[in-house]
């Protein structure tokens, strides 16, 4: 048996398809780069706003026209999509064999398994104990995501995740610690913690917020480099996790915080925790404590009843706050959510401009805080080398793998990836810096 699988989305569905690679591998199956070689073809579905909904169809029906090359070819639908839209999905798409949602990914073998009898649907099933699930990483060998927990308790308006991945479920220390120490055995040097929300770890397992605790454990793996965390919530960026941060070598100070908006009308309808004064008093907290911490955030624009003065607001906060990495969304109105219903909805026009607005302002930010690197010495994480330029490339401590900029520089040694070797910056871009290793 030949399977292909194609995983689009969020790191955490990373995981999930890494998961079922795993389990695919284990059972003696070749796994196929390409999916015209493959009998069966799997996609792991992304289902969080409209524009990864478009990406996850234009994927099924490329994956639809090899099958009609090939009538033998079985498709699966895996995922978010998957668990968010199965009606639909087995209504208007008959060429699609399976739906398999975000709670029985670990029975992928059995899915393929059943295919020749007829179509599988799962999409009910309880939420499930990862443990003991094997798990083909397929990042850089350096390089793996850990998640930490599934789901999430947030009731952001306008977010469609709780009811797809139910709510927030911790996975115990112990466990965790466990898998980062294989991930550590087989090679990674950098782990990059994730769940829904890192901040709320612990609170439904152990009663009391735990990723304090579970950082400082995961640093005492001897071979790890780097520990990096993303989706840190506002509201639990706190004094104790700034002084983890601050006390912890291993742990890059790299702060991954979406606030989605700086207006307390807007925050307060989008059912955020936080208002304009305790982001304020955060920011303070996080570069009192650590100077040199890399904040990322994520922004919304055009929210329901996004006025052009909560516009200006959000303009003067971005202007004010100086962000080392920014991401903006145009707001998606997704249904189910309570923000699809809001009055007031902005006009499509009108939020991607405002959207280019915000990052216009950033890129002129970026490139302010990248000139005052040059001259700095920075410890990059070696990630490949560009022939065309003669260049090595890779990461420092405020760049995260896929999402932020790369350092490029020359080097008279041979490298290898996953090195780590120390840079001196001598030019710079918006996003990307330029050096040579000393």
């Amino acid at each position: 048996m030949k399977i292909s699988l194609a995983s689009l989305g969020c790191s955490k569905n990373l995981v999930d398809a890494e998961q079922m690679l795993g389990i695919i591998n284990e059972k003696g199956w070749e796994i196929m780069e390409n999916e015209e070689d493959a009998d069966v073809m799997v996609v792991n579905t992304c289902a969080f706003i409209e524009s990864a909904i478009r990406e996850s169809l234009d994927c099924i029906f490329e994956l639809i026209s090899q099958k009609k090359k090939d009538s033998h070819k079985k498709l699966i639908v895996t995922g978010c999509m998957a668990q968010r839209y199965k009606e639909d999905i087995l209504s208007e798409i008959p060429e699609v064999d399976a739906v398999v949602g975000t709670n029985d990914f670990h029975k992928i073998a059995e899915v393929i398994e059943n295919l020749c009898e007829e179509k599988v649907v799962l999409c009910d099933g309880e939420e499930i104990n990862i443990e003991g699930l094997p798990r083909m990483v397929t990042t850089p060998s350096y390089t793996a995501y850990i998640k930490i927990a599934d789901g999430c308790d947030n009731k952001c308006t306008y977010c469609a995740i709780p009811s797809i991945r139910g709510k927030y479920r911790s996975r115990k220390i112990e466990d965790i610690v466990a898998e980062a120490e294989k991930l550590a055995e087989d090679g990674a040097k950098e782990l990059i913690v994730i769940a829904q929300d890192t901040t709320r770890y612990g609170m439904d397992i152990y009663g009391e917020y735990k990723l304090s605790e579970l950082l400082r454990e995961l640093c005492k793996i001897e071979k790890l480099k780097w520990v990096r965390v993303h989706y840190c919530y506002p509201e639990l960026v706190n004094e104790e996790l700034v002084r983890t941060f601050k006390e912890e070598e291993k742990i890059c100070n790299y702060f991954d915080i979406p606030i989605q908006h700086s207006s307390d009308k807007i925050l307060k309808r989008m059912g955020r925790r936080t208002n304009h004064e305790q982001l304020v008093k955060m920011l303070e907290l996080i570069r009192t404590e650590i100077p040199d911490a890399i904040i990322r955030t994520s922004l919304i624009t055009g929210f329901p009843g996004e006025t052009e003065e909560d516009f200006e607001d959000l303009l003067e906060f971005v202007k004010y706050a100086k962000f080392d990495r920014l991401g903006v969304f145009a707001y998606s109105q997704e249904e189910g959510t309570p923000a699809a219903k809001l009055d007031n909805q902005v006009d499509e026009e009108e939020k991607i401009a405002r959207q280019e607005g915000v990052m216009l302002l950033q890129a002129e930010i970026s490139e302010e805080l990248n000139r005052k690197k040059i001259g700095q010495t920075l410890e990059v994480l070696v990630e490949g080398r560009d022939e065309i330029i003669k260049s090595y490339f890779g990461r420092t401590y405020g760049d995260s793998i896929d999402i932020d900029g790369k350092v490029f520089f020359k080097s008279e040694n041979k490298l290898n990836e996953g090195d780590l070797v120390s840079v001196l910056i001598n030019e710079s871009l918006e996003y990307d810096l330029f050096g040579e290793e000393i």
